[in-house]
């Protein structure tokens, strides 16, 4: 674990680059090298995330299920994520209590990058003009892998650095976050209007840097497990906590309210990427596509979603690395915590009253932009920050199951509102705002519990009572 830096031992080369690096926050000399490997890697990973994410967007745009709507097909979609992740979490927990850290973090990554080209090849048009389903086994899976393996990543880092060197160093490894998601978007669009590829394409090319990231973890878990041999640390000691995931959330109120910030969080982002989800087809079922046959009008269909979204995730993700480098750790430095609790929800209202004052597709996309590259950088850095004081066995069952389930079960549940206000209740897009007014106020008050609660165990440190 990273703790107080020795800086006479550090090489030049560490020097200057620590003293480059100033820029975007405090770091040590002999912190730089772990530091810009785990940057290294998570810029990968969110290279291939951003690759496949606005496939997943046209897949579903071609997708027909009954009756059902396009938006109604996505929140449906959405709360099927979270009844698969809720039979996964405890097969996770298992695996956890079974193999070592880097082994587990090899054999989840592996999965996906083994299972990205097998949709590839079951994508519209390649081996069928569209098998029923896939597009939203393919929604399920990609959720999956978003939240799981950029989890396992987080709660490495955190299980690498103790509390006063993550609060300086998590704002510049989540620089690296940001900038693979623009090099992922700008790539999906060079290879899509350039290169005239097909959308689905990505999926062939996405693994190769996710590959690539699992390589270097893996080159990263056994230099730190040598480390960690070498000063006498027992990395393969009994759990320190043999409860499983629900019971170590449920049993501490910290771990709890972190749970609660999360799941506010992406129910409300959620409510919003589907009002944006179906603005965007609406305004594309108004293009002009006469003279074109039903198979080519579906493939405009999924080329414009693809477009859409590439090009909204990279101006999200170019904001979000402004953000992120320039303002997320003074912000912490200066506002402390608070600062990057609170910031998110307020720009939220800011976003939710835009979108019921101008309801059309520009305003929303404006308004979601705005917020999203908001939550990319300060919240996620925030919501981080908040596992360090977390003991070990809690940190990667408990973090896990916070990431993934609760992430989903806000997708559930913002599913639960598009079929209650579409086919129950007939509510406009006014009243789906109005909603997630009155979430964000209660998002609002979690992140003050949170603080409160941070403050008390704080003082409980000092006193030497924890």
């Amino acid at each position: 674990m990273v703790n107080a830096p020795i800086d006479d031992l550090d090489s030049t080369g560490s020097r200057r680059t620590a003293r480059a690096l100033a820029i975007f926050t405090d770091i040590h000399p002999s912190e730089v090298k772990l530091t810009l490997q785990l940057f290294l890697i998570v810029f990968l990973m969110l290279t291939a995330y951003f690759m496949g994410k606005p496939v997943r967007e046209s897949w579903l745009s071609v997708s027909v299920i009954g009756d059902l709507s396009k938006l109604e097909i996505k929140a449906l979609s959405g709360f099927l994520q979270s009844i698969v992740l809720v039979g996964l979490l405890p097969f996770y927990t298992k695996l956890y209590d079974l193999l070592p850290r880097g082994k587990l973090l090899l054999c989840v990554n592996l999965f996906f990058v083994i299972t990205f080209p097998i949709f590839y090849f079951v994508s519209p048009g390649l081996l069928n003009e569209n098998i029923p389903y896939v597009g939203v086994g393919f929604y399920v899976w990609i959720g999956i892998f978003s939240v799981m393996v950029v989890a396992q990543f987080w709660a490495f880092a955190a299980d690498l650095y103790d509390d006063e060197a993550g609060k300086r160093l998590f704002p510049l490894i989540a620089i690296g976050a940001a900038l693979g998601a623009i090099l992922g978007s700008i790539l999906t669009n060079f290879m899509i209007d350039t290169a005239n590829l097909d959308n689905y394409a990505m999926l062939f090319f996405a693994p190769i840097p996710l590959a690539l990231a699992t390589w270097l973890l893996w080159h990263v878990d056994k230099e730190e497990y040598a480390k960690d041999v070498a000063s006498g640390e027992n990395l393969k000691a009994p759990p320190e906590d043999p409860r499983s995931a629900w019971r170590i959330i449920t049993g501490n109120r910290y771990i709890l309210l972190i749970a609660l910030f999360i799941f506010m969080l992406n129910w409300i982002v959620t409510n919003g990427e589907n009002i944006l989800f179906a603005a965007v087809q609406d305004n594309i079922a108004q293009m002009d596509v006469s003279g074109l046959t039903p198979k080519e009008v579906e493939a405009f269909v999924g080329r414009e979603t693809t477009q859409f979204y590439s090009k909204i995730y990279f101006w999200v993700n170019f904001l979000g690395l402004l953000l992120q480098a320039f303002v997320v750790s003074r912000l912490l430095k200066f506002g402390g915590l608070a600062g990057i609790l609170l910031v998110p929800p307020v720009v939220s209202l800011a976003s939710t009253g835009a979108m019921g004052a101008a309801s059309n597709l520009t305003t929303f996309t404006a308004a979601k932009t705005a917020e999203n590259a908001t939550n990319h950088s300060v919240a996620n850095t925030a919501r981080n920050i908040l596992w360090l004081p977390v003991p070990k066995a809690a940190l990667y069952k408990a973090k896990t199951a916070v990431d993934t389930i609760c992430v989903r079960l806000a997708d559930a549940l913002a599913a639960a509102t598009v079929i209650s206000c579409t086919r129950f209740s007939n509510l406009s897009v006014k009243n789906f705002l109005i909603i997630n007014f009155v979430l964000i106020v209660v998002w609002i008050i979690v992140a003050l519990l949170i603080l409160r609660e941070r403050r008390r165990w704080e003082q409980e440190k000092r006193e030497g009572l924890v």
